[in-house]
């Protein structure tokens, strides 16, 4: 009989009945599979830290926020954000379920074109694209969402050489009474920036405007906001068609619809306080139907939501590297996984659970990632049960940004993989080694040869 291991015991504060930030009380489960696959055989076959992307999960989140727009509203088309998360594999299933591409940059936008993506079927965001970027975008009869003036110039001049004729939108920032404003992007509502943009495309002649665009925040908790912003861009719409006779074709709300996970300061879980995709949508699409379009010009409804779709999909496995205390008496954890592969710990108090069966004594607990910086601090306070070195755990929704905005730092961005709907898995990026580096890097010939 295996000996068990000794956990010291504490003594802890008990308040049944009562409520507090956390909940009413907290629940400990394992987390033993994902989809069907077993963590502990994932991570022996793929290794410690690995993302695992669930394809169900996306596809079964995707149809659920068509439904919310679709049941409420009749054109809708929804753009998946390349910037989230751009991995073949993620880009493909949400093109395989109608997304078109959204992107904003023109790396990203040969990503969509290489992943088989029809440039009439791409948006391009983004306040940098570079005159090679204007000039294939308008080649391929895409979307051109114009961010400033000097952009709306550089396609006036592209279309004396060039013998298309552009598709452009612009992109509307405005008060919504959220804080802070975003106004860093596109044309201002208020002060009339977007009525001069307008004014210019249309005398123009040169360009063929499509819509309207705007893109209120990120991780937004106020669906209400998006009916102001609707608002706003129906009433430029209408004001178009009155000055110009000239039809919108399309008004795109852009994203930041928040998913589930809790952010860093907040009182209450993210999964009490997100909105749902049925809140955005009531907010947006009833605002559009209540505004003064005709029936017969009701404009189509693009949305470019990104992290709601993508994050709870998203899991990280990883192990225990070491335990220790500070001087204070506190516990740390040392776990295989920094900021540098979660980003987004940054933001959130991401949700960790142990991957094996353990007794439930916890303790208030500091996780630690294995970076030697002190700022690689994955959870600051976390009450968890007393995780041993080689224990494995998982952390919750990460399928935003983190596979994106990760980097080389001190440790190898690891492997990725996807599970299918039958639980077949895919490795769908694969770890970084030596020669990932190796092969980009030059040395100079007086360099190459030294003596200690």
């Amino acid at each position: 009989m295996e000996k068990q291991r000794y956990e010291r015991p504490i003594i802890k504060k008990l308040e049944t009945g009562m409520p507090n930030k956390f909940g009413m009380r907290t629940e400990y489960a394992p987390m033993t599979q994902i989809d069907g696959v077993s963590v502990k055989e994932l991570i022996k076959e793929y290794g410690s830290p690995l993302f695992v992307i669930s394809e169900s999960t996306i596809r079964s989140t995707i149809k659920k926020a068509k439904k919310a727009f679709t049941t409420r509203y009749p054109k809708v088309q929804f753009a998946w954000s390349y910037k989230t998360n751009y991995l073949d594999a993620v880009c493909k299933v949400f093109h395989q379920e109608g997304s078109w591409a959204e992107v904003v940059s023109g790396f990203e936008y040969k990503k969509a074109i290489a992943n088989g993506v029809s440039g009439k079927k791409i948006i391009f965001n983004g306040p940098d694209k570079s005159e090679d970027d204007l000039r294939m975008a308008i080649e391929n009869e895409s979307l051109i969402h114009i961010d400033h003036l000097d952009e709306l110039y550089t396609i006036l001049e592209l279309t004396d050489v060039i013998n298309k004729r552009p598709k452009v939108a612009i992109r509307v920032n405005m008060d919504t009474g959220i804080y802070p404003m975003w106004d860093r992007f596109g044309f201002n509502y208020e002060n009339g920036q977007a009525w001069d943009a307008l004014n210019k495309i249309m005398r123009s002649g040169k360009l063929e405007l499509m819509g309207l665009h705007s893109h209120i925040g990120t991780f937004m908790l106020s669906a209400s906001a998006y009916a102001v912003a609707a608002s706003k861009l129906a009433d430029l719409a209408i004001g178009i068609e009155q000055k110009y006779n000239h039809t919108i074709k399309y008004i795109d709300m852009g994203g930041g619809f928040a998913s589930k996970n809790t952010l860093k300061g907040s009182y209450l879980p993210g999964f009490d306080v997100t909105p749902s995709f049925d809140d955005f949508a009531e907010a947006i699409t009833t605002t559009l139907l209540n505004s003064n379009f005709k029936n017969s010009e009701l404009p189509t409804l693009i949305l470019e939501t990104g992290r709601a779709l993508i994050d709870e999909a998203g899991y990280l496995l990883g192990s225990v590297v070491a335990n220790k205390r500070t001087s204070s008496g506190k516990r740390n954890t040392i776990i295989d996984v920094g900021v540098n592969i979660l980003f987004t710990s940054f933001w959130y108090d991401h949700k960790i659970t142990p991957a094996q069966p353990f007794t439930h004594y916890t303790e208030t607990t500091q996780i630690y990632g294995p970076l030697c910086m002190n700022i690689d601090v994955i959870r600051e306070n976390i009450d968890l049960p007393l995780l041993n070195k080689g224990d494995h755990f998982v952390i919750h929704t990460v399928g935003a940004y983190n596979m994106t905005q990760w980097m080389q730092f001190i440790t190898l961005r690891p492997n990725v993989v996807m599970i299918d709907s039958n639980s077949k898995v895919h490795l769908i990026r694969e770890r970084e080694s030596m020669e990932t580096f190796s092969s980009l890097e030059k040395v100079p010939e007086h360099l190459k040869k030294f003596e200690l």
